[in-house]
């Protein structure tokens, strides 16, 4: 178990939070907290995105701190919230997870080795073997036009340390609206150390991507993140990979 005991009086180890985004999750979202709870103490805050469905209920009954979005905002916009209140509690390090169940807890400390160790500043937690072959051709598509050379630009499992929080929480990327390259190339942008840590996944329990779920929800998907990540070739290439 990871834990957050000081290791002597006043002295404690970096302060984390889970935050979990969450729309309509009402039958995974308290075995997703109950496994977290498994490998960590660190406090878990679900920022409920609007849903209709008990989602909500069964987060605070599992232990969570519930953040309830009066409108949708969507996976980045939920997410963002969530690091608003990392940034607004002083919390060291900010820990996103998918409220689906597809993200492993027991990776977790794979991904706060590289950044305890100060080899990195965000990690992702990258499973390339995941997905559609459709997905996998967006992948190759978005970093062929951005220049990120990251394995896996759509994974939600991240780990963003204190200066990533702070950028992350601004109102510049309030104007992004997906987690991939444009908060990618933002974070590369300002000089920010990303690095890919390979996890495994589980596969969905429930309901369907919402972004691949459809060919109208791809083709929207791939045309805004395409344009996106060609206006922001320069800046990757000018940080580098990080």
């Amino acid at each position: 178990m990871i834990d957050q005991t000081p290791t002597k009086p006043g002295i404690d180890l970096p302060r984390s939070v889970v935050v979990i985004p969450a729309h309509n999750e009402a039958r995974d979202i308290a075995r997703v907290i109950a496994g977290l709870r498994d490998v960590c103490n660190f406090p878990v805050v679900v920022v409920d995105d609007a849903s209709d469905d008990d989602t909500a209920n069964e987060a605070r009954r599992a232990g969570a701190i519930i953040v309830p979005l009066p409108l949708r905002l969507g996976a980045w916009g939920a997410t963002q919230t969530g690091l608003r209140y990392a940034l607004r509690h002083r919390f060291d390090y900010a820990i996103t997870i998918d409220a689906d169940g597809q993200h492993k807890p027991q990776s977790l400390p794979d991904l706060l080795a590289p950044i305890i160790n100060g080899e990195a500043d965000v990690t992702i937690g990258a499973c390339t073997q995941r997905g559609s072959r459709l997905r996998k051709v967006a992948w190759l598509l978005m970093k062929k036009v951005s220049g990120l050379r990251l394995e896996d630009l759509t994974s939600g499992f991240r780990v963003y340390d204190r200066r990533a929080i702070d950028r992350l929480a601004s109102w510049q990327a309030t104007l992004l609206e997906y987690q991939d390259v444009g908060v990618l190339a933002m974070l590369q942008a300002a000089g920010v150390r990303i690095r890919d840590v390979e996890v495994n996944m589980l596969p969905r329990r429930h309901g369907i991507s919402r972004v691949f779920h459809s060919w109208a929800s791809v083709i929207y998907y791939m045309a805004h993140t395409l344009l996106l990540s060609f206006t922001k070739r320069g800046l990757t290439h000018r940080s580098g990979d990080g």
